[in-house]
């Protein structure tokens, strides 16, 4: 989720709370926010996405150490589940350890029918520099994924068993509480929802049939990407279950500040500085752009503060449209320091002018307090 959020703030917990402290709020939290009992809440579902990533993070222990030093830049790089591609559901197989079975109850019949469940997507954050906005690059990422169980195949059950029919709920996956006006359905706290239990679980995964492990993938990033945007990369995200498919990996693009512009949709901005006599005659000065240094020629009388635009010269258009522009504002530096003779040529400017450059400073000092002490008369 890109939005930008407070992660203890959203639990309502403290930065000294303990995991339990942390798994108890975010149970709160998850059954108060519940889509299912705030049907037609965008705000609500927003909330309980808002509140999962919160425990993904504070709820492990690397990851709440790394935000609790950098805020969110120290998660860059640490794979995180897209929330906000995922439904209540799936949240909840998520984190089936927080949540006792008997919590699913209430929740109508439950977020989608079983089959074999489709993988988590999961999130990464890549970083890049603008130069590479403007040419594009390419990434290796180390990402820590969940595979099928190669032990047992990803059923989850030991060499030489499966798994077999749930007795509570026959085989259907749900079960029915109450009766008459009051019947309710909901997924079989028994197996999951998914009608078969494991008897003898598989020692290499404990039943689960699917292992994390860590996979090097590479992602193209293509020119004029802003920050904030992300690369979609189809079946990259966690395994499914037995003939389900893949989540997704989503490639969250941060850009870095630039030392010397400043960006503006596709256009870029940059401060030039110039000498006196370069803005009153005129003349050439190198200014940056993001290939090299390009002569600009100006005018003589170039005013400080002067934007001067470098047509197509910008950053590309991530949708192939016209690249954007370089706008260079020309600043003229007065100099602290002069010699004798630039001092003299300079009154001798200001006398062709019919002006009276004072040596010092304290003279003019000296003349100002006595205008005030007359009241501002002669």
């Amino acid at each position: 989720m890109s939005d930008e959020f407070d992660y203890y703030e959203v639990l309502g917990v403290d930065r000294n709370a303990s995991v339990d402290d942390i798994k108890r709020a975010y149970r709160k939290r998850a059954m108060q926010y519940h889509p299912d009992r705030n049907p037609g809440n965008a705000e609500a579902e927003k909330r309980f996405k808002q509140c999962a990533e919160a425990y993904e993070v504070l709820g492990d222990a690397e990851k709440k150490s790394r935000y609790d030093q950098y805020g969110r830049a120290g998660l860059r790089g640490s794979p995180m589940h897209d929330f906000s591609h995922a439904d209540a559901g799936d949240i909840f197989d998520m984190f089936r350890d927080v949540f006792g079975m008997g919590d699913l109850f209430g929740f109508g019949e439950g977020q989608h029918s079983r089959g074999p469940a489709r993988g988590q997507s999961l999130r990464a954050m890549v970083q890049i520099r603008l130069r590479e906005v403007a040419t594009g690059a390419t990434r290796t990422l180390e990402v820590k994924r969940l595979e099928l169980c190669s032990t047992c195949g990803g059923s989850g059950a030991k060499a030489g068993t499966k798994p077999v029919q749930c007795k509570m709920c026959g085989g259907q996956g749900k079960v029915q509480r109450g009766g008459g006006f009051f019947r309710m359905i909901t997924e079989c706290p028994q197996c999951g929802g998914r009608g078969t239990v494991i008897a003898d679980p598989c020692p290499d995964c404990r039943g689960h049939g699917r292992r994390p492990q860590r996979k090097t993938i590479e992602v193209s990033i293509p020119p004029g990407i802003h920050s904030g945007q992300q690369i979609r990369l189809s079946g990259q995200g966690d395994a499914g279950e037995p003939g389900g498919p893949r989540g997704d990996l989503f490639v969250v693009i941060d850009v870095a500040d630039d030392p010397m512009f400043e960006r503006d949709g596709n256009n870029l901005f940059c401060r030039v500085p110039i000498g006196f006599a370069q803005a009153a005659l005129g003349g050439d000065v190198e200014v940056p752009t993001l290939t090299g240094p390009y002569t600009l020629t100006l005018s003589a009388g170039t005013q400080s503060g002067e934007v001067i635009r470098l047509s197509g010269k910008g950053l590309p258009d991530l949708h192939g449209h016209r690249s954007g522009d370089i706008l260079v504002q020309v600043i003229v530096e007065v100099p602290r320091k002069l010699t004798s003779r630039q001092k003299e040529l300079l009154r001798e400017y200001a006398e062709s002018e019919g002006k009276s450059v004072l040596p010092e400073r304290k003279g003019f000092l000296e003349r100002l307090a006595k205008y005030f002490a007359n009241g501002g008369k002669q």
